[in-house]
């Protein structure tokens, strides 16, 4: 019989813990409490920022320190918090090093409340030709590349913006297996179910009048958001809600925050992933692919379907959204084994049976019209 360590799959919490303990994840400093999730691990910001003229991959030939040698305008310390401006691109070493074991990969992606912020953030290894990639047996640092794009924000040493999951052989990632899993465990909440290169996800622009706005609009030139402080500011301050229903123009200067009409479920014992949107359907991007942790939306982690929020950005021209319309798909894959905790399980999740949601950082919005 197989065991855990032979089989594909993206590992759960307790192998992240194990390669910690052993140095195939090499700490700097000792892991927060909650740092590793129940199938990633949050990646932290070492001590210093550099701001650099412009985004690179370093390609086959350098590392990220020598590029950045090239490229670096200023190098700032994190120790006390420093503001990362909006339109400006910074290289921060990370404090997590890899010495992954052969067989074992690795993509990191932003976090929910990173992407919600319109933090534009990657990570990049040495030699490396993409981002966010981490090739198999990598050894070596990590490096995130930060771009804020609609507020400026405050970080400092060991504040989280990224997060790594580490994949054991190839991706089992199939429209099968999510035929499969939905016929097993209704993978979403109602209407007919588009399976296509992942399972379609459509924006909600039809919430009923009394419930709240479809989304929200960012203001330009607001305040500074501390990355690190939960339910600290007012919304009114950062948000314009949209009330109009029906469709939306996206403007191609705005940032928008939206609901999937479908209430999403993840199974214990897979993960899942949005993927990047194919713009041939549309002048628009749902701005950051995201990681979905075993049991969001699921009963076993309290949740009974919980809506994807989307980061939505158009591209060069207006573009119009319409109620209903496919805006991103999920791909599933499994674990190599079942995960000792799901999302929403009492580890602090902060999107458990959300609907439209902004990050963390924002008091709860009540809502009124005039």
């Amino acid at each position: 019989m197989d065991t855990p360590n032979d089989r594909q799959g993206i590992l759960p919490a307790r192998r992240i813990a194990a390669y910690c303990e052993a140095g195939q994840i090499r700490l700097a400093r000792p892991a927060a409490p909650d740092q590793i999730q129940p199938a990633s691990l949050d990646l932290r910001l070492g001590p210093w920022a550099y701001r650099v003229r412009a985004s690179f991959l370093p390609g086959p030939r350098a590392t990220v320190a020598q590029r950045v040698a090239d490229l670096a305008l200023h190098k700032m310390p994190l120790g006390d918090g420093a503001v990362l401006e909006t339109g400006c691109v910074y290289i921060v070493p990370l404090l997590e090093q890899l010495a992954l074991p052969k067989g074992i990969a690795a993509a990191a992606n932003p976090k929910s409340s990173t992407g919600r912020l319109d933090i534009f953030t990657r990570v990049i290894t040495d030699y490396a030709q993409e981002f966010d990639k981490v090739p198999e047996g990598y050894e070596g640092p990590l490096y995130a590349e930060i771009s804020p794009r609609t507020f400026p924000i405050l970080v400092r040493e060991g504040s989280r913006l990224s997060q790594i999951r580490f994949r054991q052989g190839a991706s089992l990632a199939s429209d099968q297996l999510i035929r499969d899993l939905h016929a097993r465990d209704g993978l979403i909440s109602s209407g007919e179910v588009n399976i296509d290169n992942g399972l379609a996800l459509s924006v909600d622009l039809s919430t009923l009048e009394d419930s709240g706005p479809v989304g929200f609009r960012a203001k330009r030139h607001a305040g500074l958001i501390d990355v690190d402080r939960k339910d600290a500011l007012e919304v009114s301050d950062f948000w314009e809600p949209i009330w109009q229903r029906g469709s939306l123009v996206l403007d191609p200067d705005q940032f928008y925050i939206l609901a999937s009409k479908e209430a999403v479920r993840v199974p214990p014992a897979f993960a899942a992933e949005m993927t990047p949107f194919n713009p041939l359907v549309g002048e628009f991007r749902v701005h950051y692919a995201g990681f979905f942790d075993p049991g969001f939306g699921h009963s076993a982690g309290h949740g009974e379907g919980a809506r994807a929020v989307l980061e939505v950005r158009s591209h060069e021209v207006p573009f119009i959204l319409e109620d209903g319309q496919i805006i991103g798909r999920l791909v599933y894959e499994p674990l190599t084994e079942a995960p000792e905790q799901v999302y929403g399980q009492g580890i602090g999740s902060n999107y458990q049976r959300q609907g439209l949601k902004l990050s963390k950082h924002f008091k709860a919005f009540i809502h009124h019209r005039h």
